[in-house]
């Protein structure tokens, strides 16, 4: 990897409002000492057109506000971009996102962008974080030239780390959503994973506060804490 690889231009030039707007986006906060309550939130899900992180691509968005300790349907994103490029494969109809949306869809760069103002200076909050994280920020870095700086915790972790006595070995996503009794009406959707995702993380603040682990610095350094322990001691 070249050491100044993140600075090299997005591949076509950006429009001027794409640029001004780019530069009023706020700084992504630190991690605050605040109550969970008083932090807001982002819940984000990626669909995308497979798993390899280094040749897939981003190809629709969903993300729900956690607001004052519940879920801000007033706060709601998705986007679908536009790929006409995009072949159809196994894994983008899984997503049900067939070349006549994928054609319709948003131009990727003005999806990106919306997705960062609606962001704002929050954390991130999703299942398999490493992985979305790394697409998202492929996937601004090629068309916005921008980096991406936002925190992400990963819900995949948090569960097993606050649910100790729960033995779900590689759970999933349908696995905690059996686990606490959730409902969700489709699934390998952006918008409806990211909701659900969002009601399994009301369960977790919860159990986080019963923990003594009541702000988003204290949950942060617990988790990097449990990943260290899992690290040392894979079987445990």
């Amino acid at each position: 990897m070249k050491l100044f690889s993140w600075f090299k231009p997005a591949a076509s030039p950006l429009r001027e409002s794409l640029k001004a707007r780019l530069v009023q986006l706020p700084a992504p906060a630190p991690w605050q000492p605040c109550t969970l309550r008083e932090q807001r939130w982002v819940v984000l899900d990626l669909e995308t057109s497979g798993l390899n992180l280094n040749r897939d691509q981003v190809l629709s968005i969903g993300a729900v506000a956690i607001e004052d300790g519940a879920i801000d349907f007033a706060q709601q994103f998705e986007r679908t971009l536009h790929r006409p490029a995009q072949k159809t494969t196994s894994s983008v109809l899984i997503h049900g996102l067939g070349p006549s949306a994928l054609a319709a869809g948003c131009d990727p760069a003005d999806a990106l962008l919306d997705l960062l103002e609606f962001i704002g200076d929050s954390p991130v909050l999703a299942f398999h974080a490493a992985f979305d994280q790394h697409m998202l920020t492929r996937a601004l870095k090629d068309s916005l030239g921008h980096r991406l700086q936002h925190a992400f915790l990963d819900v995949a972790q948090l569960a097993p780390m606050l649910n100790p006595d729960t033995v779900l070995r590689e759970a999933g996503l349908d696995d905690w959503i059996k686990r606490f009794g959730l409902q969700v009406q489709a699934r390998h959707h952006a918008s409806a994973d990211a909701q659900v995702t969002a009601e399994l993380m009301l369960i977790l603040f919860s159990q986080a506060r019963r923990q003594q682990l009541d702000s988003p610095l204290q949950l942060q350094q617990q988790l990097s804490a449990w990943r260290r322990r899992n690290d040392h001691h894979p079987g445990l």
